[in-house]
């Protein structure tokens, strides 16, 4: 989830069943489909301009040895790169890191074959810091990244996963903190359980509930507490048996601060199932199909973004080099046909 600094009011409509498979309907279009990145698009994440939300830009990777982080604006234009990194993997961002007496907005990505999380200020994407991961560990190899902010105490963290890991503590949770005008990450804790089916790379925090959830490829979401305070110890598991193969990208929609949506890719079906944020345990209420091509990173605003995108905005990496913007009216609308036909 990433992290809008306020919150549209909108209704949810009570928990119903999911709709079958028969009943998805015809694949949604998107709104627009960015310009094409030079290797492969992997992951997205969305940074809300303060002064003028119409002006927000899309994060947006990709992913090779000589791969690159661009910015993205609502059209879709590309509006400025960083260039020659080694296999960048995932993106997320927050709000308001305190660095050298200013709060920052920052992006944080992994750099896959450097063992590095790599962080940059918003918008204008100024290298402000990088720190190494999983020091120590046979396997490294840095893939998925969520921040958090705690709400009360104002602690800024990056969870990161790992192409592969143990059974236990696959995830390293990392506390950023500034140190000679840079920012660095110390490790505070290694949590996470894994399947070890196929690998973890999604990972989303939702900093207002306070939860990580995380991937766990051809098995299910795993849920966690985000504050390490709160400890380590597993709150749920779900959404297994709902998807085709791949259990990927992940994206929260809020409806109010309680309530609302978790998006999260069935890769292989071109599908985005959705539960309910405030329950996720009672399972799938919509599958959405979608025109990307085995998407497997996504993201999502509440946030008012002018005409285009009124309830909010929806991006999703598809094959092709690209990421696909979409109309969070039009998702909103088959969520809604799915709850009233299964009613």
């Amino acid at each position: 989830m990433k992290k809008t600094p306020f919150i549209l009011a909108v209704s949810v409509l009570p928990f119903v069943v999911s709709c079958g498979t028969q009943s998805l309907g015809k694949k949604i279009t998107p709104s627009l489909i960015t310009e094409t990145v030079v290797h492969d698009t992997d992951d997205p994440a969305i940074w809300i301009n303060p002064a003028d939300a119409s002006k927000s830009i899309v994060i947006g990777t990709d992913k090779d040895s000589d791969g690159g982080l661009y910015a993205f604006d609502l059209n879709g234009k590309i509006i400025r790169k960083v260039s020659g990194l080694k296999r960048p993997n995932n993106v997320d961002l927050e709000y308001g890191f305190m660095l050298n007496g200013k709060p920052t907005d920052i992006a944080a990505v992994t750099e896959r074959e450097t063992n590095t999380v790599k962080l940059y200020s918003l918008p204008d994407l100024k290298e402000v810091g990088a720190f190494t991961v999983f020091d120590g560990e046979t396997d490294r190899g840095p893939m998925g990244i969520s921040m958090y902010k705690n709400p009360t105490t104002g602690e800024m963290y990056a969870v990161v996963g790992r192409k592969s890991g143990p059974a236990e503590g696959y995830l390293w949770q990392y506390q950023l903190s500034e140190k000679e005008g840079k920012i660095t990450g110390e490790v505070v804790r290694k949590f996470g359980k894994y399947s070890g089916l196929k690998e973890i790379e999604s990972i989303a925090v939702d900093d207002e509930l306070g939860y990580i959830y995380y991937s766990d490829e051809q098995f299910g979401v795993h849920q966690y507490y985000a504050d390490p305070a709160k400890g380590n110890e597993e709150i749920l598991v779900f959404g297994r048996g709902d998807f085709k193969s791949d259990v990927e990208g992940i994206s929260i929609y809020p409806t109010s601060p309680q309530t609302g949506y978790i998006l999260v890719s069935n890769q292989q079906k071109d599908t985005f199932n959705v539960y309910l944020r405030e329950d996720p345990a009672k399972g799938k209420i919509a599958e959405i199909p979608v025109s990307t091509s085995e998407s497997d990173g996504s993201e999502v605003t509440n946030v008012n973004l002018g005409p285009k995108f009124p309830k909010g905005l929806f991006v999703a990496m598809s094959n092709g080099k690209v990421f696909h913007f979409y109309d969070w009216r039009v998702i909103e609308e088959r969520i809604k046909k799915a709850q009233q036909t299964a009613q």
